[in-house]
């Protein structure tokens, strides 16, 4: 009996010890299939196809005006020493405030144009638009999901306010540059910081990669993503679990406008009623776009989307 014992202990450990070494090699293999991206809004060219696909013409009024020295370039060195890439240019007018637009996952300052359209144009806004750290034309190791992306997205917003020096500047951002601007909304701000629009953000990096893991991979978050997130930790210093708008969103007292598609499944449109929850203090509005996919709340209702950001702008300014 007791060797029977002995051997069933024994066989418990190697499985144990089976299963803790395929959890880890597949969180290593998760690390690396989330945060490095074959491609990371490196191909300008193909962005650049992808944005004229969505909104023919917007490229002959980026170019045009860059071309006349309009929008500019600038650079500035991030929170771990990569150089960081940014666009930038003055309103269409009389400017109303300043907006800081975040791209999203794989993204670069090319693919939401339509905002900086949007902001420069119609809304009369000076425009900082921002290349995340490992997109675009900026340097880094790997993708940040807004975590440490929110300090830089600060320090653009700086120098945007020293640029202008405004005392009403928005930070908008769409898919992870919507968790960016949740996650930066909850730090301790200068006081021109004034609003914030989340587009199809999502509630934290954990819930996001386990809707993933189980959308693309069938798996449960345990013990892949416990894994990932210990590799992420000890490679990038952060973890899966501090990334999180929620617990930002908690200690954020100033106005925001919550923006998500209605048929949103990469991230879940669930997570933009956790997140307007989450937002206990200060101001804040929701609006869900009907029938919209992910990200394609203003291809689908530009002119909803522009009067909704009006108003939102209006009011938070009242306040």
């Amino acid at each position: 009996m007791r060797n029977i014992w002995k051997k069933a202990l024994s066989c418990g450990a190697l499985i144990a010890g089976a299963l803790m070494m395929t959890g880890c090699l597949a969180g290593r293999y998760m690390c690396n299939y989330a945060l490095l991206p074959e491609e990371h809004g490196n191909d300008i060219e193909g962005d650049r196809a992808k944005t004229e696909g969505r909104y023919p013409g917007i490229l002959a009024w980026y170019d045009g005006l860059h071309e006349k020295g309009v929008f500019r370039d600038t650079t500035m060195t991030g929170e771990n020493g990569y150089k960081l890439h940014a666009v930038y240019a003055p309103a269409d007018g009389p400017a109303e405030g300043t907006a800081v637009v975040v791209h999203g996952y794989t993204d670069n300052h090319i693919c939401f144009l339509n905002l900086v359209r949007m902001y420069r144009d119609s809304l009369h806004y000076n425009v900082m638009v921002p290349d995340l750290h490992y997109h675009g034309y900026s340097e880094g190791r790997a993708v940040q999901m807004g975590w440490l992306d929110r300090l830089d997205v600060r320090r653009w917003a700086e120098m945007a306010h020293d640029i202008w020096n405004d005392d009403f500047l928005v930070v908008h951002g769409v898919s992870m540059g919507g968790a960016t601007t949740m996650m930066l909304s909850g730090d301790d701000l200068p006081p021109y910081f004034r609003a914030f629009i989340d587009d199809c953000g999502y509630s934290s990096v954990w819930n996001q990669f386990a809707h993933n893991l189980k959308d693309s991979f069938h798996l449960p978050p345990f013990p892949v993503l416990n894994s990932a997130s210990i590799v992420c930790k000890h490679r990038y210093g952060w973890g899966f679990k501090e990334a999180s708008s929620l617990k930002q969103l908690a200690k954020c007292d100033r106005p925001m406008l919550f923006i998500h598609g209605e048929n949103d499944d990469f991230v879940p449109t669930a997570d933009v009623y956790k997140n307007y929850e989450a937002k206990t203090h200060g101001y804040k509005e929701m609006w869900i776009a009907p029938g919209s996919e992910h990200a394609m709340a203003y291809k689908d209702h530009p002119a909803a989307y522009t009067e909704h950001v009006r108003q939102f702008l209006k009011k938070a300014k009242s306040l």
